[in-house]
């Protein structure tokens, strides 16, 4: 009996010449496609993050911030330029940059 291309190994007994950029790049891509759950803060963890952007907005510090992603987490450094209690949001300056970023998508934030 023949024995089909995509048994045993899968997708790399059928592709014996497969280059190893390629393979990387396909267990890569695989690894991506897992999303993230948030992880829940407690309240402590929230009260230190409001506390470290209220001093970053107050004397103009910088901080670092970590960013909730669906996929990995955003380190970004910079100031709090101003803080939108209505949206729940806050405009952060890292270098020439303003943005946006929600006060729920941030996990943590350091001085």
């Amino acid at each position: 009996m023949a024995r089909k291309k995509l048994e045993g190994n899968g997708l790399w007994e059928g592709s014996r010449m497969i280059m190893p950029e390629h393979k990387q790049r396909i267990l890569n891509d695989s690894l991506m496609e897992v999303v993230r759950n948030k992880p829940d803060l407690d309240s402590q963890a929230i009260a230190e993050i409001s506390q470290v952007l209220a001093q970053s907005l107050e004397d103009c510090s910088p901080v670092t911030l970590t960013v909730f992603g669906e996929y990995e987490d955003i380190s970004i450094h910079g100031i709090v330029m101003r803080v939108d209690q209505q949206l729940k949001q806050i405009k952060f300056r890292h270098g020439d940059d303003l943005d946006w970023i929600k006060l729920a998508d941030i996990i943590n934030a350091e001085v």
